[in-house]
């Protein structure tokens, strides 16, 4: 059964977004440790077991039990995220608000302040183009995210998207501009240093200047391609009209404030460092590296100005810049059916030129790793006897212009943050 938000947002098809009021679901203070400490990064920035065991030592509750369920199987891992969620209500450690809201977030910190609107999103068909992807996605997350949604019935963190408002005082920036000067719901700093606070909306005359602004915008998917791709899936499977027609997300209106994108990089779990250097013959330029890692990856920024592709390679305790790739080489295996900037980007020449043609590497979990953090990239390539390749991040306007075209790019081509605290407010979909 849908909330009235909800009933009068889905009545508005084909009008852009559509951001409907849910009944949060949040920690009750009293009940944890502290908010900082039962937060956690989204899922899959979360993939390292010493990252996955210190979050579930920081609290008995924090929210990584919910999102990454340690057991035998991924059924019991679900069955488990489910009864732990069930058990955290029972026992008032998680508390639903009293009334549907929508929600602003702002995250302050390392130079940057981020603030946006979350809501339950209306899902809607590709080819309506109100919200963009820029990404493929793998079938196999699609499938455990799915599992773990299906049987919790929640959306457990918010996705990021984006979108590009007037950069004006009116309509939804205007909304946020006067509640953050109110007292907010939750205050809280977590270890990485960011400062997050929620405040809730309700008011019927804030809500439909925040509907009336968001119903003429198109929204960037940011982050959450895989689950967004779950929310349509879990959405095609139940009856309609429902809750699982929406899905909960975080928008930015980056006219205002900027997203900061950087790269996610490769690490190759049977590529040594030596197998992958030889393989590539005269196909790219190499030059070996003095220098400790911020040195590096200060040279792989400058070659990546220059006309072409660049990448450093790790590993073997050195790092390895290869560049300015054979013209020839991209002409004859890079696809000529997509745009001239789809053909440009390094990801695309990683995965056609590199991967597949030169390194024959197959694209699965246990060939290619995806990895946020350079540093635990290098590592573990160094620890395991792999190739970790560090990439150059890609600019918004090129991500936005493809989306656009509607060509998406190679998947985990970028990473856009600051990423939104999993764990501040979450949607049982019970509760619609």
């Amino acid at each position: 059964m849908s909330t009235p938000g909800q009933a009068r947002f889905a009545g508005k098809a084909g009008q852009g977004l559509r951001l409907a009021p849910f009944r949060g679901l949040r920690y009750v203070p009293e009940r944890v440790g502290s908010l900082a400490a039962v937060t956690s990064p989204p899922y899959d920035v979360v993939v390292r077991p010493d990252g996955l065991r210190h979050l579930e030592t920081a609290d008995p509750h924090n929210i990584v039990r919910l999102i990454l369920p340690q057991a035998a199987t991924a059924s019991d891992r679900h069955r488990q995220a489910a009864e732990t969620l069930l058990r955290w209500q029972e026992e008032n450690v998680l508390a639903p608000d009293p009334e549907p809201a929508l929600y602003v977030y702002e995250q302050r910190g390392d130079g940057i302040l981020q603030r946006g609107l979350i809501g339950a999103l209306r899902l809607t068909p590709r080819e309506e183009g109100a919200v963009l992807p820029h990404e493929d996605v793998m079938p196999h997350i699609v499938e455990d995210r799915a599992a773990l949604m299906r049987d919790t019935g929640a959306n457990l963190e918010p996705l990021l998207f984006s979108y590009r408002g007037t950069g004006g005082p009116e309509g939804a920036a205007g909304v946020i501009d006067r509640v953050i000067g109110r007292e907010p719901l939750l205050s809280t700093t977590t270890e990485d240093g960011y400062a997050h606070r929620l405040w809730s909306v309700t008011d019927p005359e804030e809500l439909r200047l925040i509907d009336e602004d968001l119903s003429r915008q198109r929204a960037l998917i940011a982050d959450g391609h895989h689950r967004w791709a779950t929310y349509q899936r879990l959405r095609a499977e139940q009856p309609a009209p429902g809750p699982w027609d929406f899905g909960l997300v975080l928008l930015v209106d980056t006219a205002r404030y900027p997203l900061r994108v950087r790269a996610i990089h490769r690490l190759l779990h049977r590529l040594p460092v030596a197998d992958a250097l030889a393989a590539l013959g005269g196909a790219f330029r190499v030059r070996s590296l003095d220098g400790p890692l911020p040195q590096a990856l200060d040279a792989l920024a400058e070659a990546a100005g220059e006309p072409g592709n660049a990448f450093v390679l790790a590993g073997d305790g050195r790092f390895h810049l290869i560049d300015r790739p054979d013209p020839a080489l991209l002409a004859r295996v890079v696809p000529a059916d997509r745009p001239d900037a789809w053909r440009g980007l390094d990801a695309t020449v990683l995965h056609a030129v590199l991967l597949e043609h030169l390194w024959h590497v197959p694209d699965d979990p246990e060939h290619i790793g995806y990895i946020h953090e350079t540093a635990a990239a290098v590592q573990q390539a160094e620890r395991h006897g792999g190739t970790a390749v560090l990439m150059h991040p890609v600019c918004e306007d090129v991500v936005r212009e493809l989306a656009e075209q509607g060509v998406t790019m190679p998947r985990k081509s970028t990473s856009f943050g600051p990423k939104p605290a999993t764990g501040l407010v979450l949607r049982s979909l019970a509760l619609d």
